[in-house]
């Protein structure tokens, strides 16, 4: 184990130090997964830290890949699989102490015998369960998995099952084994005795924009009725400003024709580069120019502003999309037709 000043290194310092030997930008995309807390704790631990020798870098990253390769393994074929698998790369001992630290910190999920069935296999295993049975194992699945079981359901319930998933927030580990013995689960004994936050509308809007567009169509015409204020949050969350890459020029061109210059240019300040050359690409010279000198001399803006000249121009495109004028790519089972 490395040694940081004479003493093991603390979860708090390997993560700093991994953080530092990834560099900024790379730190940057991983703090927007992490709770405001946990940036604080790093951010302090990341300033207190002056030195780090190549061999305290080398033996933390090192660390870093076998737990998640212990990860990967396990969510490919179980604890077995992957204690197998890390036996023959690192050794009897080594193996278990990884894999031992992994279960220790990190939930195993439960229902990975389910989520490696085929999802035309899992819905005919679980379409006469009742829809909060059915929501609570979506909430574990992939969105591609969820998406393909939501979209063969029957109409009248994969609204309910939707807003089942949205509306879960934390579900007791004895309803989850009481489930999981129903569905004759193999890997009950791996649940987290903690209580394991799933589902939430983060998971239903990742379901939903995986599904076919007649499907979510209808799902969100229902919550529009029955939970105005669930649809307004999981419609907000649907279509991101940078998923404006998803359009061909074409599409690109006819939003543009709808947006505010003003709101544009805000929009921009905040987009990464690639976002700001997708539009440049499909303006004239002339107001590329135009929007890149008001971005310029726009100076600091607020984080609130750039939000909602993002949203603004979100609204067309899902308006645009609504009206068939252009198609957002997406997955699921959009027919096309020649």
């Amino acid at each position: 184990m490395a040694r940081f000043q004479d003493e093991k290194l603390t979860g708090l310092q390997k993560s700093a130090i991994l953080l530092i030997t990834l560099g900024p930008e790379k730190s940057a995309s991983i703090f927007k997964h992490l709770k405001e807390e946990e940036i604080e704790e790093l951010t302090l631990e990341i300033a207190n830290t002056r030195s780090i020798t190549p061999q305290i870098k080398d033996e933390v990253i090192n660390e870093f890949y076998q737990v998640c390769l212990a990860q990967q393994y396990i969510a490919e074929g179980g604890i077995g699989y992957a204690k197998e698998l890390l036996e023959k790369a690192l050794g009897s001992e080594k193996a278990m102490d990884v894999i031992g630290r992994l279960t220790a910190s990190l939930q195993v999920k439960p229902f990975e015998f389910i989520r490696k069935t085929e999802p035309s296999q899992l819905l005919n295993f679980i379409q006469d369960e009742h829809p909060q049975t059915i929501a609570l194992i979506l909430a574990y699945l992939s969105p591609q998995q969820a998406s393909s079981i939501i979209s063969a359901l029957p109409q009248e319930r994969q609204a309910d099952v939707a807003k089942r998933v949205a509306m879960m927030d934390r579900t007791s580990p004895d309803v989850i084994k009481e489930v999981e013995k129903v569905l004759e689960s193999k890997l009950a004994s791996l649940v987290n005795q903690d209580y394991t936050i799933i589902g939430g509308v983060d998971q239903v809007v990742e379901i939903l924009n995986a599904v076919d567009r007649g499907t979510e169509k209808h799902i969100m015409e229902t919550l529009e009725i029955e939970e105005p204020e669930l649809a307004d949050e999981i419609r907000k969350k649907m279509f991101v400003f940078e998923d404006i890459l998803l359009l061909d020029d074409r599409a690109i061109q006819r939003v543009l024709h709808d947006v505010d210059n003003n709101d544009l240019a805000m929009a921009l300040k905040g987009s990464n580069e690639q976002v700001q050359n997708a539009i440049f690409n499909n303006l004239s010279k002339r107001l590329a120019s135009m929007i890149k000198e008001d971005m310029e001399f726009m100076g600091p803006v607020r984080m609130k502003d750039v939000e909602e000249a993002q949203q603004k121009i979100v609204n067309i495109i899902r308006k645009l999309e609504d009206s068939a004028e252009i198609v957002v790519s997406r997955g699921g089972g959009d027919e096309i037709i020649v």
